[in-house]
C-alpha cells in the first residue's frame, strides 16, 4: 500500500506523458483541432478538474488536440515554456513572478486559475476533538523543500497563529519527496504536511490524522494557475480562450460532481491507489475548496500569494509585481 501512494509522490513516472485523441465531430465539420503541449509541474490530486476536462472530452470538444507531459518540477514547467517545448503549463505562480524580475526578453503570463489555495494539511499522530495551533509548539514538524510553496504556506500558517517558525518549532525540510511517507510511518516527528491522498491513506490505517487544513488557515491565494509565454498567446488567442472554457466546463463540473463520479472519472491517472482513498481526498478537497469553481483570479489573493512570499524571504518586497502585468483578465471573465 505505501509501495503504491509513493507512486503519486514520484511522479508517476509511466503516465508522465499522454496523448488525448482527436475527436471525430470536429474533422467532420472541417475543422481540424489544435495541438496543444501540455505540461503540468507535477501529478497531483489538487489537479483535478484539469485531468476531467480530458477524461470528460471538455478539451476535445473545444476542438484542442492536447498531449499532457508532467515535469516534476516548476523549475522545469518553466524551462519546458520558455524553451518553447511546451505551449501551455500549469504551474505555480511565484515562477511567472520570478520570470517577470528576470532579465529573460521571454515573459510567462498567467490567464486562468485551478487552485484556490494550498492543498496540503497538518496531519498529528492521534485524533484531537479540537485542534489549536498552540499545540505544535516545542514539537517536531516534518515540512518540505527550503523554498518551496508548501513550506512557505505552513510557515505563514505558523505565523498567523502567533507560532515562529523558526524558534517555536522544529522544522524538518531534509526528506526527499519519496522518502516522505516512510519517514512518518518510521514514527519520525509529531507532526506532518501532506497533500492527498496520503491524509486519507493514513487515516484509514491509523497512521495519521488531519488536524487542519493549510490553506483554510490562510485563505485564498491561487495556488497553481494555467499559463504560457506572452508570444504564445498573442500568437494563439482562440487557443488559449478554447483552453479555458474546457477548464471552465470541467470546474462546473468537479465543484457539484459527487466524489465516487469524480473518482471515476480521474482513477486512470492515478493508478495503484486505494479508491477508499481517492474518495476521501476528493471528498476533503471538495469541501475546503481547493479547487476553484471558475477560471477568474482575482487581485486580492495574488497579493496574499505574493505576501507569502515575501514573509518567506524568496521575494523582495520591491520585487512585487503588478497584478496587470501578471495576469490576464480577458480570457477568465469570457469563459463558457
Amino acid at each position: 500500500m505505501i509501495d503504491r501512494r509513493r507512486v503519486v509522490q514520484g511522479g508517476l513516472a509511466a503516465a508522465g506523458s499522454l496523448s488525448i485523441a482527436t475527436p471525430m465531430n470536429v474533422l467532420a465539420q472541417g475543422k481540424p483541432p489544435v495541438k496543444v503541449r501540455y505540461n503540468e509541474v507535477v501529478r497531483s490530486l489538487m489537479y483535478v478538474p484539469a485531468y476531467v476536462a480530458i477524461t470528460k472530452g471538455f478539451f476535445k470538444e473545444a476542438g484542442l488536440d492536447v498531449s499532457l507531459a508532467t515535469a516534476f518540477g516548476g523549475d522545469k514547467s518553466t524551462a519546458a515554456l520558455l524553451s518553447g517545448a511546451a505551449d501551455i503549463a500549469l504551474i505555480g505562480p511565484e515562477t511567472a513572478i520570478y520570470v517577470l524580475n528576470s532579465d529573460s526578453s521571454t515573459k510567462i503570463r498567467i490567464f486562468a486559475g485551478l487552485t484556490s489555495t494550498d492543498g496540503f494539511v497538518l496531519i498529528g499522530r492521534e485524533k484531537v476533538d479540537k485542534f489549536d495551533w498552540n499545540m505544535v509548539k516545542g514539537k517536531e514538524i516534518l515540512g518540505f523543500r527550503p523554498g518551496s510553496t508548501p513550506l512557505l504556506f505552513l510557515e505563514e500558517a505558523l505565523r498567523m497563529n502567533g507560532i515562529d517558525p523558526q524558534k517555536d518549532v522544529k522544522l524538518n525540510n531534509n526528506v526527499a519527496i519519496p522518502a516522505r511517507v516512510g519517514s512518518w510511518l518510521a514514527g519520525q516527528n509529531q507532526y506532518a504536511i501532506f497533500n492527498e491522498p496520503d491524509p486519507s491513506q493514513f487515516e484509514i490505517d491509523g497512521k495519521g490524522y488531519v488536524v487542519a487544513s493549510i490553506g483554510q488557515t490562510t485563505g485564498y491565494a491561487d495556488y497553481t494557475s494555467f499559463m504560457a509565454t506572452d508570444q504564445y498567446i498573442k500568437q494563439n488567442p482562440d487557443v488559449v480562450q478554447s483552453w479555458t472554457n474546457a477548464i471552465y466546463r470541467a470546474q462546473k463540473w468537479t465543484e457539484s460532481a459527487a466524489a465516487p463520479d469524480v473518482v471515476s472519472a480521474i482513477a486512470e491517472f492515478f493508478p495503484g491507489i486505494n479508491p477508499k482513498a481517492l474518495a476521501s481526498s476528493v471528498d476533503r478537497y471538495q469541501k475546503l475548496k481547493i479547487w476553484k469553481n471558475s477560471p477568474v483570479i482575482e487581485p486580492g489573493p495574488i497579493e496574499k500569494f505574493q505576501d507569502i512570499l515575501v514573509h518567506g524571504h524568496v521575494l523582495d518586497a520591491n520585487k512585487r509585481v503588478k497584478f496587470q502585468d501578471l495576469v490576464l483578465t480577458d480570457f477568465a471573465a469570457k469563459a463558457k
